[in-house]
């Protein structure tokens, strides 16, 4: 009987099944055009309340509500925030390393240097990191993603 258990479990863990489910979260997607992570933030104008459909590798999320997450972009050690609501959506901390595709809307954050600090604080509060102060200099401006839902592999 063991011997049938410890086959079946096997099966199941090598089973391409089981890395093969997508995890829906929010709305469906309806955009069928990838827009690059590069050319946001290269024209930030461009799609400023724009709805967009970017896809990448997840390479953080937030680790106390799962409400944010870092898309890497095309371009090496670049990347683009996803945000979303509070509760609405929950990204699983699981998610890095794996590929989304993410739909919503830029939107451009434009903070005082007192609020950069206080998020930059709060983020690495979050991440468990070390965060200094002196390295925001001044107001802080920046496109992000206002999550509207998401398919991640």
């Amino acid at each position: 009987m063991s011997k049938i258990l410890s086959f079946l479990f096997v099966t199941l863990l090598f089973s391409p099944s089981v890395y093969a489910q997508e995890l829906q979260l929010g709305d469906p997607i309806t955009l069928t055009e990838v827009t690059k992570v590069s050319e946001i933030n290269a024209h930030p104008e461009k799609y400023k309340g724009k709805k967009v459909l970017i896809e990448g590798m997840i390479i953080n999320v937030c680790a106390a509500r799962g409400c944010w997450m870092d898309i890497a972009s095309d371009v090496p050690f670049e990347k683009i925030q996803v945000k979303v609501v509070d509760g609405e959506i929950v990204f699983p901390m699981e998610a890095k390393g794996r590929t989304a595709k993410v739909e919503g809307i830029a939107e451009e954050l434009k903070l005082s240097r007192e609020q950069a600090i206080a998020m930059g604080k709060h983020r690495a509060e979050e991440q468990g990191g070390e965060f200094d102060p002196s390295s925001i200099t001044g107001p802080v401006s920046f496109l992000r993603i206002r999550g509207l839902g998401a398919v991640i592999q």
